[in-house]
């Protein structure tokens, strides 16, 4: 667990000061105030600040990797977990194995259900964290993006030539961001999403 101690002038503003020095958001912080400020005699003498503790409760990283490595070996499926690209929002798990054929599923619909578990999980130990897990194997995200881009473009020029919004079936948060991207300049069209998880879908729309 990494831990700091660190003063300040306010109690708020020691926890600030720790939080940024380990990085994280306050719902992943556990903090003990060590000492309350004082303002001493006459605010000149015995001036004293607040001193706190501020520790990281989990790390998401770690977190989501072990539920998946638990998810993976009970589906037996051989298969170890590499933390790839991750900011402030998003993780990106690889699942990285031979034949994982079993952990993509027909369309993509068993990884989708393992993300779809494994982001309720780090949700539910951490409470509402903004943090969403991206789960991919064998380049698999990356050929859909391909495939939804190309999509994406040929729904909107259908929608331009029939004035008739499209509907798309249901996606998850990581595709839907990728139609509405591939078509964010498109003056013609207009995107937005509609419904609610896990049937929540982006519909394309002629521009008024």
């Amino acid at each position: 667990m990494s831990q700091v101690e660190s003063t300040g002038k306010t109690v708020e503003e020691a926890i600030e000061k720790g939080l940024t020095e380990l990085g994280i958001e306050r719902k992943l912080a556990e903090v003990e105030v060590l000492e309350e400020p004082s303002n001493g005699l006459l605010g000149l003498i015995g001036v004293k600040p607040a001193l706190v503790t501020v520790s990281q409760k989990y790390d998401p990283i770690t977190l989501s990797s072990d539920f998946l490595e638990g998810l993976l070996d009970r589906m037996r499926i051989p298969a170890t977990v590499e933390a790839k690209d991750t900011n402030e929002r998003e993780i990106y798990l690889e699942i990285k194995g031979k034949k994982l054929g079993a952990a993509i599923g027909k369309r993509g619909q068993t990884l989708d259900s393992l993300q779809f578990l494994v982001n309720l999980h780090l949700n539910q130990k951490l409470q509402g964290s903004s943090y969403y897990v991206i789960l991919d194997a064998e380049n698999y995200r990356e050929k859909r993006r391909e495939t939804l881009q190309r999509l994406a473009n040929n729904l909107a020029e259908k929608v331009k030539r029939t004035k008739q919004k499209v509907v798309l079936e249901p996606m998850n948060r990581y595709e839907r961001k990728i139609i509405h991207t591939t078509l964010q300049d498109n003056n013609a069209v207009t995107t937005y999403s509609d419904g609610s998880e896990p049937n929540r879908k982006v519909v394309i729309s002629l521009n008024e």
